[in-house]
């Protein structure tokens, strides 16, 4: 990996300055003064979210690095504007709900919630070109860049998307916040919907017992007189937004002085991260996420080395400031135990302390037969497995789990509890890019998440 030294670092940073890095992942525009047009007029729109829920979360997340919080980061792969509606929105934080209740039993501390939502509409793709039917046209980029449909005019990168998908993220926005604020999120009715799920899973039985529990905790708490009336945190909940900072013209329209601190804060989402394909130090993604003072993550994948994992730390973290960064493991099923414990070897000794979150979803995804992709719900297991055994052997922190899920009934990812074959993914099978957990298999994932937690959490206070 190329070296950025000191002097290159003091010449300082700008919301601009990563345009004069080389970038990857970046759409051909046609028309450069339609794209600048657009550029300058989302930087006059107001910002999708404030530099105090990013430091608010930047705590939490600080939590979570020393064990005292676990972070769920889940939805959509990538959002598609033709999916805005309300229940769809809504069902999709009703299972992140549902899934941080049972979590928190299961790790005995709070869970960060964050949603791969309002704004994940860029996409990298290993090919800037996709041939079907002996025509070649670019690769489908995501919403915000141009149109899945295989013809020459979707395929054309569109500038007018951007404020599209600005204006898409704000109404998002606007109902993540009702929801999280209005009584929906109220830890009563989602353990209500919780027991629903655990009557009608085949696995049921083995959920009872946990349901049971948190039954009876909350009937504790009603008892003591803590309850949706005398405290506000059983009916609200926080929830903070995230996506790969990929199309950087639009990041940087929205990025924002902050006047409280003086510092730059991208406010298209509360979190932001650095995807496997554009971490390189040298690049025009790094150099823009150096100079954000957001919560930001990194997802590490397995052609990491140690040595270039240390420097992007010392550039994208340079302080070692708690909650500053997030690193997302995506090794791999059947490589995470080859490759995630030296890396965590290497940054434990650097003196490092990142939020470490495992991506156990596309290190694992594989194409059927008919040229299907999916990703089958044993390997999923196996991978987060792997990443807590490797946390465990070098006395480090497993800080949470980034999934892409629905909570739609989607047939996209084999196996889980209803035993979902590779025939089956005709069913209902609709993401655009990569496949996704549905509601079931999410929440099936969090019940035995929450086993794993416990039993860890148990046995380390015995030891």
């Amino acid at each position: 990996m190329d070296t950025i030294t000191p002097a290159q670092l003091d010449t300082g940073w700008t919301p601009t300055s990563w345009r004069n890095r080389p970038i990857r992942q970046v759409p051909a525009y046609p028309n450069a003064e339609r794209l600048a047009a657009v550029e300058a007029e989302i930087a006059g729109l107001p910002p999708l979210v404030f530099a105090g829920e990013a430091r608010r979360l930047k705590a939490q997340l600080a939590r979570a690095a020393s064990g005292q919080a676990f972070v769920l980061q889940g939805g959509d792969c990538a959002e598609s504007f033709g999916d805005f509606t309300s229940s769809i929105i809504r069902d999709t934080f009703r299972v992140l709900l549902q899934m941080a209740v049972v979590l928190t039993f299961g790790s005995g501390v709070p869970v960060v919630k964050l949603g791969r939502m309002a704004g994940q509409y860029a996409k990298p793709r290993s090919s800037d070109t996709e041939t079907i039917g002996g025509e070649t046209l670019p690769s489908y980029r995501g919403d915000i860049i141009n149109g899945p449909d295989f013809t020459a005019e979707a395929r054309i990168p569109d500038p007018a998307r951007m404020e599209f998908g600005y204006f898409q993220s704000a109404g998002t926005l606007n109902l993540l916040r009702a929801l999280a604020s209005g009584g929906y999120a109220d830890l009563h009715e989602v353990h209500r919907w919780n027991l629903d799920f655990v009557e009608k899973s085949p696995l049921g039985a083995r959920y009872r017992d946990l349901a049971a529990r948190i039954d009876e905790t909350l009937g504790f708490m009603g008892a003591c007189g803590l309850n949706s009336v005398t405290a506000p945190q059983i009916r609200e909940t926080d929830f903070y937004t995230s996506h790969e900072a990929l199309l950087l013209p639009y990041e940087q329209a929205l990025t924002r002085l902050d006047k409280t601190t003086g510092q730059h804060y991208a406010l298209s989402a509360h979190f932001l991260w650095i995807g496997d394909r554009t971490r390189q130090a040298d690049g025009a993604h790094v150099e823009y996420m150096r100079g954000i003072k957001n919560p930001i993550g990194m997802k590490v994948g397995p052609s990491m080395q140690e040595d270039d994992l240390l420097h992007l730390l010392d550039i994208l973290d340079p302080q070692n400031e708690p909650g500053r960064l997030t690193l997302i493991s995506r090794m791999g099923a059947e490589k995470v135990a080859d490759k995630l414990p030296p890396l965590l070897r290497a940054v434990k000794r650097a003196g490092r302390t990142p939020v470490w979150l495992c991506d156990p979803m596309h290190g694992n995804t594989i194409s059927t037969a008919a040229k299907v992709k999916t990703r089958r719900f044993d390997a999923i297991l196996t991978e987060l497995r792997g990443f807590f055994d490797a946390h465990a052997a070098e006395g480090t922190v497993a800080g949470g789990a980034h999934m892409e899920m629905t909570g739609q009934d989607v047939t996209e990812c084999v196996g889980g509890a209803r035993g979902l074959s590779e025939e089956d993914l005709g069913n209902r099978y609709a993401t655009f890019c990569d496949p996704r957990l549905n509601a079931e298999q999410s929440l099936e994932l969090a019940f035995y998440l929450a086993e794993e937690l416990k039993l860890r959490r148990l046995a380390k206070a015995a030891a």
